[in-house]
């Protein structure tokens, strides 16, 4: 684990963990930890047995939680840049048309907050503090949704530290090739 940065440190830090992300993306261990990933994923939602699952559509680098979320009911996030806020949309689970507009794919379906939710991580700490990517949009949804439960995922090599910063939610749990790493 590295030193804890300063906030003003954390963009470069993003930046790091991002391109370490790429890059780990493209080897064969990436699919390893992928396959590890969906069976811990797909244990822990069988434990937790949500009504609503939110879940996301991965970004580049990023591991996919669709096939290890077969079978429950979905939503994807919708992001408003003006407010900066997030809401959650149903999701049938087929490929999205509709993108919100930071221009991520999402659903049209309509609104709804689920009782879990998957956080794809930039980085975290052993904690649960999540680093992501400087939108702020999971952090301000998690505070107004406190009763949630908040599963990080993220590889493991995105564990680090930095400040925690006011506005930073710890999440309930993270899951990474490794399991689960934060409880």
């Amino acid at each position: 684990m590295s030193s804890a940065p300063t906030p003003h440190e954390r963009s470069a830090l993003r930046q790091q963990l991002l391109e370490a992300r790429r890059s780990f993306s493209t080897t064969p261990a990436a699919t390893l930890a992928a396959a590890a990933v969906n069976a811990s994923l797909r244990e822990l939602l069988g434990q937790l047995e949500p009504e609503c699952l939110g879940v996301y559509w991965p970004l580049e680098g990023e591991f996919n939680p669709a096939p290890a979320c077969k079978g429950w009911s979905l939503a994807l996030p919708f992001a408003q840049k003006a407010d900066r806020l997030m809401h959650y949309r149903r999701w049938d689970g087929a490929e999205p048309v509709s993108t919100d507009e930071c221009g991520i794919a999402t659903s049209a379906g309509a609104p709804v907050v689920p009782d879990v939710v998957l956080v794809p991580c930039v980085g975290f700490t052993p904690e649960g503090f999540r680093l992501g990517y400087g939108g702020g949009y999971f952090d301000r949804w998690l505070a107004a949704h406190p009763g949630v439960t908040t599963v990080g995922v993220a590889w493991s090599g995105a564990e680090v530290g930095f400040a925690v910063e006011p506005h930073d939610r710890a999440l309930t749990l993270v899951v990474t090739e490794r399991g689960v790493v934060v409880a």
